[in-house]
């Protein structure tokens, strides 16, 4: 990949914001920090157009309760066009992690993971976005 340099002028306020982002994130200096921000403005773009995007669809629920794992399990294979893998992982007796992982359009991405989220007796779902370009 080949660099390009090129001038930024910002208003004191504002670099002093980058800088406090560069900290805070431990970017190694600004460049990296400005590359991120673009990227993730990208990804959002791609997002709300309806674009093909991946993501993980993170829940955590109670694995005692049977057939609420048949539930995210029947989604799972009802949308098998958009889930690419799933890992389940038992954090103590009680609680499950399910991290599904996912490719497709946008609005079908997030359709799913509001289903899943939705299951009664999932304490908490969130979907991770990102994109493939």
């Amino acid at each position: 990949m080949t660099l390009k340099r090129f001038g930024v002028s910002l208003e004191n306020d504002l670099l002093e914001k980058l800088d406090e982002f560069v900290e805070r994130k431990m970017f190694p200096n600004r460049s990296q920090a400005i590359r991120h921000l673009i990227h993730k403005n990208t990804v959002e773009e791609q997002w709300e157009n309806d674009e093909l995007v991946a993501g993980a669809i993170v829940l955590i629920y109670d694995h005692n309760l049977r057939e609420l794992h048949e539930k995210v399990n029947a989604l799972q294979h009802e949308y098998n066009c958009l889930t690419i893998a799933g890992q389940h992982i038992h954090l103590d007796s009680n609680h499950t992690l399910e991290v599904i992982t996912v490719k497709g359009k946008s609005s079908k991405l997030t359709k799913l993971a509001n289903k899943l989220t939705a299951i009664k007796g999932v304490k908490h779902g969130e979907l991770v976005k990102t994109g493939i370009d």
